[in-house]
């Protein structure tokens, strides 16, 4: 199984550094299922070719579990897995390019988003939609490609062509983008993966899809064979690529929007006063490990951090940009090692059953159930009640009643342009008290701000226990 990557970009033995791989020597890497080798075959100031070479060893597949042995002897030692382009080259990428695909250059740091033209060969792909289908995952991407159809036996026409092509792939990008298409589309284009797939994979192919999946025109494609025909499992992908921030790549909207919120409440200090307040809740109960439910830009996990008792905060947001700000304002790249174990993002929809949640002390949802449309409110309940079951769930929102006493805002107006709705404190009650009823939770309903005898405080919340 060969991948080589061929770059006329100059100095074109820039591509050593940005593969971490020195063209001068061969380096060999153990893989579970075989080796994988690094090479150069050309090297010069006008044009370098980088080689990875995969040995899949059969033996070790036959040993890799009950998934393997349930095969059939003769078909786990003659196949056509250690000459394909599969799901194992997609690994091979990963583990053995891992800085490549990641896109970090320490000692060219400007390199990985340098777009540099790139021609990408593998000699044998397997294409289960024909050459069709490979050419509609790729040239959306701005790919050219260069096809031949193998045959079964050069020497024999008789026995026809086989399922499987040699393909050249060109174009100019940074690198990063070239191998996060490769670690996707190889498995999509096999429809098939030799290990299990769990929720995790959903994770796997949002992150990876980054930036251009959600507008690829296969995307349904992509991710029912990414994610082995696995219906649920694709349901998940899809929705939460369509509630990711497509629309607002660079999350400027959503910045905007927070800001306006931000300015409208900052006389009471109402933001800080909320995170104060969860936080002390959270101390208190002496809780371990927490959920942010909507971390938003990480404000919540950055004063959690701070006490020891949290061993573990997740928070959990579906706008990629939030995410990336989170990372920024937690600085993760410079916190030591014991510190950074502590602390997670992870990218997700609150809507939908996520197994990644379970097994948590509590979860905090700061301002957050506003923002989801009220007929998917119960396949929020769902996922977080009924389903990660933590002990502790604490959820704010604005109290709607409140709105008069903010100076600014227009009469009928929500405090921010992308809530859904914004309760009165009986709706509030009325909904909460209902979610605690039907998942085995008590509740305690108060009050964050300044209190007005007739409208109550601007921040309703809600403290649900889970009963014994």
């Amino acid at each position: 199984m060969l991948l080589t990557i061929r770059t006329t970009h100059s100095p074109a033995g820039d591509l050593g550094y940005l593969l971490h791989k020195h063209p001068e020597r061969v380096q060999d890497f153990d893989l579970g299922f075989g080796r994988a080798h690094i090479f150069y075959p050309e090297l010069g100031d006008d044009a370098c070719t980088a080689a990875l070479l995969l040995e899949i060893d059969p033996i070790r597949l036959v040993r890799g579990g009950p998934a393997a042995q349930a095969e059939g002897l003769l078909s786990q030692y003659v196949n056509d897995r250690p000459y394909v382009a599969s799901s194992f080259l997609s690994v091979a990428i990963a583990q053995v390019l891992r800085s490549a695909l990641a896109g970090i250059c320490k000692e060219r740091p400007e390199l990985p988003e340098l777009p540099i033209p790139l021609v990408a060969r593998l000699p044998c792909v397997p294409c289960r939609g024909g050459e069709t289908l490979l050419r509609k995952l790729f040239e959306p991407l701005g790919y050219t490609i260069t096809t031949q159809r193998l045959a079964l036996d050069n020497d024999d026409n008789t026995w026809g062509m086989a399922p499987y092509w040699s393909v050249a792939l060109s174009r100019s990008c940074p690198l990063r983008e070239l191998l996060t298409h490769l670690y996707v589309l190889l498995p999509v284009l096999d429809d098939d993966k030799h290990y299990y797939i769990g929720d995790e994979e959903v994770d796997k192919l949002l992150r990876f899809g980054d930036g251009w999946l959600a507008d690829h025109p296969e995307r349904e494609t992509i991710a029912s064979r990414y994610l082995k025909h696995r219906a649920g499992l694709t349901r998940m992908a899809l929705a939460r690529l369509a509630e990711s921030d497509a629309d607002d790549p660079t999350g400027e909207l959503q910045l905007a929007r927070d800001l306006a919120e931000d300015t409208l409440e900052r006389p009471m200090n109402l933001n800080e006063e909320r995170l104060h307040a969860v936080a002390l809740l959270l101390r208190a109960a002496e809780v371990s490990t927490v959920l942010d439910l909507g971390c938003g830009e990480g404000k919540l996990l950055a004063r959690l951090l701070k006490h020891k008792q949290f061993t573990r905060v997740v928070g959990v947001e579906v706008a990629h940009a939030s995410l990336e700000r989170a990372e920024r304002r937690l600085h993760l790249d410079e916190m030591p090692e014991r510190q950074r174990a502590r602390v997670e993002l992870l990218h997700g929809s609150l809507v939908y059953r996520d197994h990644r949640l379970d097994g948590f002390d509590a979860a905090a949802a700061v301002e957050v159930i506003e923002h989801i449309d009220p007929e998917r409110l119960p396949a929020f309940e769902r996922a977080l009640f009924a389903g990660a079951r933590p002990g502790l769930v604490i959820v704010t929102t604005p109290n709607r009643e409140y709105n008069p006493r903010f100076e600014h805002l227009p009469a009928g107006a929500m405090r921010h342009s992308d809530h859904r709705f914004e309760w009165t404190r009986a709706e509030f009650a009325a909904w909460a008290e209902g979610v605690a009823a039907r998942n085995g939770y008590t509740l305690e309903l108060s009050a964050i701000g300044p209190h007005d005898p007739e409208l109550g405080a601007p921040t309703q919340i809600g403290v649900f226990r889970r009963c014994p």
